[in-house]
């Protein structure tokens, strides 16, 4: 029985590696804890105060401005190496 033809593949070559290690640009992590806390902070003062502050009139809309800055901070962790 004739023998069939085997398949020449390529060697498998390794991407190559990057010159150095990742840094996290210096402004990163306070920027980022720091819209956490103010977010965390500004939920606390909201629900304190009835929803009369930090920015009277809006009402509950005090509550989505504190989830939006806690939700930017986490978003600035996607960053961080």
């Amino acid at each position: 029985m004739p023998e069939s033809r085997s398949r020449k593949k390529p060697a498998y070559i390794p991407p190559p590696k990057a010159a150095g290690p990742v840094v996290n640009p210096t402004w990163l992590v306070p920027v980022m804890l720091t819209l956490m806390i103010v977010g965390l902070a500004w939920i606390v003062v909201t629900y304190m105060m009835q929803s009369q502050y930090p920015i009277p009139g809006i009402g509950q809309w005090n509550l989505a401005i504190g989830f939006v800055l806690i939700l930017a901070g986490f978003s600035l962790t996607t960053r961080w190496h």
